[in-house]
């Protein structure tokens, strides 16, 4: 109903097709990417440009009425080329997806001379030197304030405002970053970021996750960076044939025997079973399907979640999870290169 401008810039999002499932999508228009928040980020996207291949909706509004609306939603996909199809029935589309599984989908015009049979391979593909960015880029300005490494898997911008809120200085670095380029920056923490795609493909990531473990850096992964540190830890990932996707998702903090709204977006997750092999132990779980949606370390300050705590577009029921990392990082001190 409302946040598919947030939605729409989402990195988690790329290579996929997004079904909304509200009737009518567009009443209220797109804002500018212009206006910015206090930290220097634009105020109502996550990212700087649409990360959706394409969009499907039933009904979408060419008359759009809002205070801070600048554009219709039609005009910023054209200005973006981005692909979309109106008149469609979401709903019985979304019955088809929850009945065989999330698949492979195109959208093509009759008689297009793009028609054709070529196949996508979304589960091997790479998407990380599309998302990620390729040097670091610096955040906040108090310079005494402790700094943070944020590895960018496809960060949203609302993560990196929440580490600036609590008082945080954020470097986001490549995400294929080394752990000796990392403690060069002489970090209070890491934070691994969300992203789209296979966490297997992550390689890099998972062997900079591996030191941070054994190091014992304080750590908070969040969505793909969750999967990240579960596979560093000896876990396994597999795909999910229903992706967890939305702004209500309840969780249940196995800590506190709280139940909390999440905002999700993930297509994997961790294997329940495979975490008893390793020195992680299941934090939080999905009540509707009981899957894995946080995990924290035994021993070490490494914290992480399958939810996004920033939402962003969602409710701010599980924003706390950044004030633990900061616990995480007040307790274990400066990290030391």
């Amino acid at each position: 109903m409302v946040g598919y401008t947030e939605t729409l810039s989402d990195p988690s999002y790329r290579g996929q097709i997004l079904c909304f499932t509200y009737p009518s999508i567009g009443n209220y228009g797109v804002p500018s990417q212009k206006e910015l928040d206090e930290f220097g980020l634009p105020k109502y996207f996550e990212s700087d440009r649409i990360q959706t291949r394409g969009i499907i909706v039933n009904n979408l509004s060419n008359v759009s009425s809002h205070w801070s609306c600048k554009k219709t939603l039609d005009q910023w996909l054209y200005d973006e080329k981005i692909p979309g199809i109106s008149d469609v029935d979401t709903r019985e589309l979304t019955k088809k997806i929850r009945s065989n599984g999330v698949m492979n989908a195109k959208i093509v015009m009759d008689g297009s001379e793009y028609r054709n049979n070529e196949r996508f391979d979304y589960d091997s593909y790479n998407f990380m030197p599309e998302v990620s960015i390729n040097q670091p880029t610096y955040y906040g300005k108090e310079s005494s304030a402790p700094k943070v490494v944020l590895i960018d898997t496809g960060t949203k911008f609302s993560i990196i405002r929440n580490l600036l809120r609590i008082g945080f200085q954020v470097v986001r670095m490549p995400w294929d970053t080394s752990i000796d380029q990392i403690l060069a920056h002489n970090p209070a923490g890491v934070v691994l970021s969300n992203g789209p795609g296979d966490p297997i493909v992550c390689k890099q990531t998972i062997e900079t996750a591996s030191e941070l473990i054994e190091r014992s850096i304080p750590t908070l992964g969040i969505c793909l960076g969750n999967q990240i540190l579960a596979l560093a830890g000896g876990a396994k990932t597999h795909k999910l044939k229903f992706g967890h996707r939305g702004q209500n998702k309840s969780c249940l903090d196995l800590e506190s025997n709280h139940t909390i709204i999440t905002s999700q977006n993930h297509g994997y997750g961790i294997e329940l079973d495979s975490l008893e092999k390793t020195d992680f132990e299941i934090w939080f779980k999905n009540i509707d399907d009981h899957t894995v949606e946080g995990i924290k370390h035994s021993e070490k300050p490494v914290i992480a979640v399958q939810f996004h705590p920033e939402a962003s577009p969602g409710p701010d029921d599980c924003l706390y999870i950044f004030d633990k990392f900061k616990d995480l990082v007040k307790t274990h001190g400066i990290v030391a290169s």
